[in-house]
């Protein structure tokens, strides 16, 4: 039996669930087709329970996947997830911090980030992308879906809310601007790409490393 959880909450049972998942996993991985390479390994950032990367894993069985995770708990969670579907094409999971200066690893062909950048320091998302910036050769994707902020598009009243209840929930946590984020990336060498508008009042940013 798997309980409703999001990054942060305790629990007991290693195996989590993250609802919003099986909501936006296929909306998420129709945009990766077009996103992603032909091969290669693709880096998942925060993987967080661990349900969207076996799902990749299978819909994208071409690729090999390696998730990660800084909070074990998180770590737990995703090698049940793992564990259980049983695919050759997904790596046990990474203990990495995105604002770490070391992610253990030297090299990737794409780096997926799904829902970290609101639930977290803003100090992970200029890891981040400094972290992505070691790992890929010129051309390769950083991929970012969740909740952002537009000057120039009215924000939802309820990604207002959720705003809300994250910045209550920890103040160093909120909706980003989307236009501090391609700055942050831009510092760290990579090119806005694409923006792609998903359901839910989510957006999916494609950058290029440069």
């Amino acid at each position: 039996m798997t309980t409703p959880w999001m990054p942060g909450d305790d629990g007991a049972a290693a195996k989590r669930h993250a609802p919003a998942t099986l909501r936006n996993r296929d909306a998420i991985a129709a945009v990766l087709t077009d996103w992603l390479p032909p091969q290669g390994t693709v880096l998942e950032v925060a993987s967080g329970s661990g349900e969207h990367v076996v799902h990749f894993a299978a819909a994208f069985p071409h690729l090999d996947w390696l998730p990660s995770d800084p909070d074990p708990a998180g770590l737990a969670s995703i090698a049940a997830w793992v564990d259980e579907a049983g695919r050759a094409n997904v790596a046990p999971p990474l203990a990495l911090d995105a604002a770490a200066n070391d992610w253990s690893l030297d090299h990737a062909d794409a780096v997926l980030c799904i829902n970290m950048v609101h639930i977290s320091p803003w100090a992970a998302t200029v890891g981040l992308f400094a972290g992505a910036a070691r790992l890929l050769a010129r051309g390769a994707p950083l991929i970012l879906y969740g909740p952002y902020v537009e000057a120039d598009v009215p924000t939802a009243d309820s990604n207002a809310a959720f705003d809300a209840s994250l910045r209550a929930r920890d103040p160093a946590w909120g909706l980003r601007d989307v236009a501090d984020i391609k700055r942050v990336a831009a510092d760290a060498g990579f090119a806005f790409s694409e923006r792609y508008v998903m359901p839910a009042n989510n957006l999916m940013l494609l950058f290029q490393r440069t």
